[in-house]
């Protein structure tokens, strides 16, 4: 297909890349899987190589023989949209500072029992809205060598714009579904499946990140909580481990991103350490 010169705006074939209903997009293909955006070569690029299939490409016309030329070569056969910068920012509502969005089909989700049945280490996001803070825990579970990571229905989607861009398509990479059932409910399933528990809160009775008795789990899933009101104490109560990461006098808590990245570190040496690897 040649490339699509945009003429008008209100196009329905531009709706993906106009709409900002998250939610709209997720269903845009009902009864099947809906789509996603993926925005920036390198992470278009990542979930091309992770098997998801493109629909269609919104890009500034400089990207095209640009640093996009290899994303083009390999979706030549369906539309692509261009324009210069100032129509692509009105389109969207947004400027492209990456210069290339994909509309791209969501895959069948897997179980959480499926993609934790060969996992040690699994990062679980209990009602984490916030779309920044689920792609930065993302980017560190992947970079850190978690196996997993798996989020409470009452959770945002990983799938969306801004989790996808804050992860920098590590979400692509790692492991990502729903575990089924509320608190305590999910925690007595991952339990089942051989997990360790290990709340991160702040709480009267806990042991430090570094503490010997997390070092010595065989498998072992890190809780987080939301910001404000982090973990249900039904979720805390039901864990082996209540955790914290030790802080100066007058703080007395990093943020989830900031606490998963600690979290993840201190637990990959022990892991590293298992396989003979190096702790750097």
């Amino acid at each position: 297909m040649p490339i699509i010169e945009i003429k008008d705006l209100s196009e329905a074939e531009l709706i993906p890349f106009v709409s900002s209903n998250e939610i709209q997009l997720k269903r845009f293909f009902e009864p099947d899987s809906g789509i996603f955006i993926a925005e920036s070569p390198k992470v278009i690029r990542l979930a091309l190589e992770a098997g998801y299939e493109p629909v269609s490409l919104l890009a500034e016309r400089k990207y095209i023989s640009g640093q996009a030329n290899d994303i083009i070569e390999k979706c030549s056969s369906l539309p692509i949209y261009t324009a210069d910068s100032e129509i692509l920012t009105k389109l969207t509502g947004f400027k492209l500072t990456q210069g290339i969005l994909c509309a791209m089909r969501r895959k069948t989700l897997p179980t959480a029992a499926s993609i934790c049945a060969y996992a040690r280490r699994i990062a679980v996001l209990e009602d984490v809205m916030n779309q920044t803070n689920i792609g930065a825990v993302i980017r560190s579970a992947a970079a850190l060598d978690f196996d997993a990571v798996l989020l409470t229905e009452s959770s945002s989607d990983p799938l969306y714009r801004r989790a996808i861009r804050v992860s920098m398509g590590t979400v692509f990479k790692i492991p990502c579904t729903y575990i089924n059932g509320k608190s305590p409910e999910y925690i007595s399933e991952l339990k089942s499946m051989g997990f360790t528990t290990a709340a991160m809160a702040l709480h009267s009775n806990t042991v430090d990140i570094d503490s010997s008795e997390l070092k010595k789990a065989d498998k072992i899933a890190v809780i987080l909580g939301t910001e404000g009101d982090g973990l249900k104490e039904s979720t805390i109560e039901a864990c082996d481990y209540t955790v914290k990461i030790p802080m100066a006098e007058g703080v007395d808590s990093l943020n989830v991103a900031a606490a998963s990245a600690v979290a993840f570190w201190e637990l990959r040496k022990k892991f590293r350490s298992d396989f003979g690897g190096s702790n750097a």
